[in-house]
């Protein structure tokens, strides 16, 4: 149970922390380049759009898609399930959350490899008139997929557990 704690709290300060801190970067960086560009008439943030675009605004969706999952707030497919029996529906949920987790899985693999590929090849992102490296932010994409499946599994497993005591 300790690693499930602990894996609840990187979620949890990922999609809280470290997903608010972003969004305030945001706000600052959006409040000082329309200061700047209006009343001081010059870019106090050179490149601050594609800093939002590119790096902010990413980083929050990576991070915030792991928890966004654990507390239920994507969209299920269980809806034939209602109309089951107890023990058909938790046959249909089971199977479903099978083929979310080899969908994830997937997704998972194809962005670790570009991921790989990405870091390997020096793959650089424009921000204003500099490149910087990508993959500090592509890397949030695999590790954000990999927090899902393993919740994922562990709901499989608590499902086809319960599953078999019905």
């Amino acid at each position: 149970m300790r690693v499930w704690n602990m894996l609840w709290a990187v979620e949890r300060n990922l999609a809280g922390v470290a997903a608010g801190l972003c969004i305030l970067a945001m706000v600052f960086i959006t409040v000082g380049g329309i200061f700047g560009r209006y009343v001081l008439h010059t870019d106090l943030i050179p490149g601050g759009y594609n800093l939002i675009e590119r790096v902010l605004f990413p980083l929050i969706v990576f991070w915030a898609l792991p928890i966004a999952h654990k507390e239920g707030l994507f969209p299920r497919f269980e809806l034939l399930a209602d109309l089951l029996p107890r023990r058909g529906a938790m046959a249909v949920g089971a199977a479903v959350l099978a083929v979310e987790i080899a969908v994830y899985a997937a997704i998972l693999y194809f962005s670790g490899t570009f991921v790989a590929k990405a870091t390997a090849s020096g793959r650089t992102m424009q921000i204003g008139t500099d490149t910087w490296p990508l993959w500090p932010v592509a890397v949030m994409m695999p590790i954000a997929f990999l927090l899902m499946l393993v919740e994922m599994l562990r709901l499989l497993w608590s499902d086809l557990t319960a599953l078999r005591r019905a």
